[in-house]
This record gives C-alpha cells, sequence and structure tokens, in this order.
C-alpha cells in the first residue's frame, strides 16, 4: 500500500511498519537477519544443496545471500563446504573456491556473483567425500574420551641433552632415506595400534 495522507496520524507524521515498507518497494521482501532463523536456514540450504548435487537449488540459494549482500558469510561456507563435502574426492577444487573467493572480494558485488557461480557449480558438479572430516571428528572423540597413550619413544624430541638416556628419538627411522619415502615403523601409541 503506497504511503497516502491516510496512514498520517493526529501531529501529521506517518508511522512506518514493516508492512509499509515492505510495501513500499518495488521488489519483494526477503529477511537477511545475520542472527535470524532464516538467515542460517538459507547458509545450511546452500550446503546441503551443494552436498547434494542440486546446481539449481545451490544458485537459488547463493543468489538469496547475494542479493542480501553478504559476502562474508557465503566465502565461509563455501570454504567449508570445498574442504568439508568435496575434500579428498577433488583436492583442486579447494584451490579453486578460494581462488573464487579472492577473485570476489577483490571486484565486489554485483560482479562478485560470477566467480561465486563458478565456485558453486563446480562444487554441484564435483565428486564428494567426507573422509577427512569423519576421520578427524574420530580422533578428536577419542582424545576427548581420554584415549591418548604414551607417544613412542623413538618419536619423541631428541634435540636436548640427555634425550637419547630417556630413550627419546633411539631408533627412529628416517623414511626419507628409504625407498619411496617410507618405512614401516610405529607411529600410535601402543594402545591405539591397529
Amino acid at each position: 500500500m503506497p504511503l497516502n495522507q491516510r496512514q498520517k496520524n493526529e501531529a501529521g507524521i506517518i508511522k512506518l511498519t514493516l508492512d509499509v515498507i515492505a510495501n513500499s518497494i518495488q521488489r519483494p521482501s526477503l529477511s537477511f537477519d545475520k542472527n535470524g532463523d532464516n538467515h542460517y536456514n538459507i547458509i545450511s540450504a546452500l550446503q546441503k544443496s551443494i552436498r547434494g548435487s542440486d546446481t539449481d537449488a545451490a544458485l537459488h540459494y547463493l543468489a538469496r545471500l547475494v542479493v542480501g549482500g553478504d559476502l562474508p558469510i557465503i566465502a565461509r561456507r563455501l570454504l567449508v563446504i570445498a574442504y568439508e563435502d568435496i575434500g579428498l574426492a577433488n583436492p583442486p577444487v579447494a584451490q579453486r573456491v578460494v581462488a573464487a573467493i579472492q577473485t570476489a572480494q577483490q571486484i565486489g558485488f554485483p560482479e562478485a556473483r560470477i566467480p561465486l557461480a563458478n565456485a558453486v557449480i563446480e562444487m554441484c558438479l564435483s565428486p564428494k567425500s567426507n573422509s577427512a572430516i569423519m576421520a578427524i571428528d574420530a580422533a578428536i572423540n577419542r582424545v576427548n574420551k581420554g584415549n591418548l597413550g604414551d607417544i613412542p619413544n623413538h618419536l619423541k624430541d631428541a634435540h636436548y641433552q640427555g634425550a637419547a638416556k630417556l630413550g627419546h628419538g633411539v631408533d627412529y627411522l628416517y623414511p626419507h632415506n628409504y625407498p619411496e619415502d617410507w618405512v614401516k615403523q610405529q607411529y600410535l601409541p601402543d594402545n591405539l595400534k591397529k
């Protein structure tokens, strides 16, 4: 509803409400409350659409963030997705996402939408793997449960006087001295050995 004389109060002042403002603009009102649920729902939908390889949906949610002008959250989320969801299935994607974000930050909106769209499309079309996040989370879970164990003596720091007397660094096999830079030796604490 356009502002008109009937919206003025007795003092001749027009009271602007959210409805009046939303109805006064030429395009639909979108919520970009950065602290509200809708903002986080859009970010979540973007990540889940990329994870699910749905390019159209991912671009839709990216567009909502672009229209909101939220380049920092777009950059952060795309970096997370590159490592969490694409991960080891296609490691070069992460480098290209970083380059796209750097370009977007340098050129700003509205042109920033172009490298961001490239990154989103490539991630949607890429093979996916969450093996890295699953592996580190399992390791963190073991550590948080106190399942640590003692570091094997041959891996302990030997750069101080008396270290050898304690057995630190003794019998360590330097992998680069072996064919293909690999040699079998124990790295995990005894209680975590497989």
